[in-house]
């Protein structure tokens, strides 16, 4: 009998995970189907109820349920509870328990990708759900300077600086010192340049620019305002080249994509799901052409 793993999400016709998921299950020759499960709000708990089914494995959760998927499982791991939101669940015997690889996904990929060590460096980071949590976590772990936060509603962002702030305080000792400087801001500073002068990273995790989405061919900033030699990240993978990244090119900035990200928080998952290690340069691989394809 063939399991099943999906991707729980609205929408989630633009995505490649299904392919590249799927060309790495076929590389270790398992008998598990990768599927796309697009899911209406009102769906979301009987969607997680069937994986409980023998046939399923687990899944993948991205927008815009990474958060509101918490209560419906039965345990959620230490980083996922930190963060407050979960990419990934996994069958264990008759329990649902909810990781977050996003974290790692986008912090592997700005090493290997990006070439940048976020340590001592100022960040700005846009917007504020369920994948800006777990990179808000991984920047404080990798000790940035400081970090502000905005989001198009003001009280998401100033949550999730109250939760960093409360996690600085209490971080485990194996971390070290965490002293990163966390900020929020409204939204409309985000159109002047003072707002980005000194800084070193520019994230952008909102779906502004996503291909099929309500704000496609967008960017939330203006050319105007990036600063020559900043690292924009654009964790949006579909298009590969996104109009924020168009635009800081424009303005002589470095620019780092979503794919990367997208293939690393793949690949840990696919060790949570079947304990193999994922071959990361198949997955990458089978991204990058699905993707050109689309363009």
């Amino acid at each position: 009998m063939s399991r099943y793993i999906g991707l729980i999400g609205y929408p989630v016709r633009h995505s490649v995970s299904p392919y590249f998921q799927q060309a790495a299950l076929d590389y270790h020759r398992l008998d598990i189907r990768y599927e796309a499960w697009e899911t209406g709000r009102a769906d979301l708990p009987e969607r997680v109820r069937n994986l409980r089914k023998p046939q399923n494995i687990g899944a993948n959760v991205t927008v815009p349920y990474k958060e509101m998927v918490l209560p419906l499982l039965d345990e959620v791991d230490d980083l996922a509870s930190s963060i407050g939101a979960v990419n990934t669940i996994v069958k264990k015997d008759d329990r649902l328990v909810g990781s977050n690889t996003d974290a790692y996904g986008f912090v592997e990929a700005l090493d290997k990708e990006g070439h940048f060590d976020p340590e001592d460096k100022r960040a700005i980071m846009l917007g504020a759900g369920g994948v800006a949590r777990a990179v808000a976590f991984v920047l404080v772990q990798a000790k940035v300077a400081s970090l502000a936060i905005t989001d198009g509603i003001f009280e998401r962002a100033s949550a999730l600086r109250e939760s960093l702030v409360r996690y600085i305080k209490g971080a485990p000792a194996s971390l070290g010192n965490l002293e990163t400087k966390v900020t929020a801001f409204q939204w409309a500073a985000v159109g002047s340049a003072k707002t980005f002068v000194d800084c070193d990273l520019i994230v952008h995790c909102t779906t502004i620019g996503m291909k099929d989405g309500p704000q496609e061919g967008q960017s939330p900033l203006s050319p105007e305002v990036i600063p020559r030699n900043v690292l924009v990240y654009d964790v949006v993978y579909n298009p590969l080249l996104t109009p924020l990244l168009k635009l800081a090119q424009r303005a002589g900035a470095n620019i780092l994509g979503g794919l990367p990200m997208l293939v690393y928080q793949g690949a840990a998952s696919f060790k949570l799901w079947t304990g193999k290690e994922a071959p990361v340069d198949i997955m990458l691989d089978r991204a990058g052409k699905m993707l050109a394809g689309q363009q």
